[in-house]
């Protein structure tokens, strides 16, 4: 009985851990798959880096995309490295 009493606080501070820092994590991890899925050309959007810029090419297979930061100036940037998406485009009709 007393084996269980003292594995008791453990699994609490485990659950605990899991509902304050794991779960929340996960979820935010999800919601920014699900932006970076959704990115198309016209968003305009801001890298980790702080760099902004109008989306011109989604490369779907190289997870690629082209970000044009000045008129004619255009980088390649990785799609996870998107941090937001300030303005979204309406979907082609």
């Amino acid at each position: 009985m007393e084996g269980i009493q003292s594995i008791i606080p453990l699994i609490l501070i485990f659950g605990i851990m899991y509902f304050l820092l794991i779960r929340p994590q996960q979820k935010k991890m999800k919601e920014h798959q699900a932006m970076v899925a959704a990115l198309r050309r016209g968003d305009r959007v801001v890298t980790q880096g702080g760099i902004k810029g109008k989306v011109t090419k989604v490369k779907e297979g190289e997870n690629e995309i082209e970000v044009e930061i000045a008129q004619g100036v255009t980088i390649k940037v990785v799609q996870s490295t998107i941090a937001n998406v300030e303005n979204k485009t309406e979907p082609a009709k």
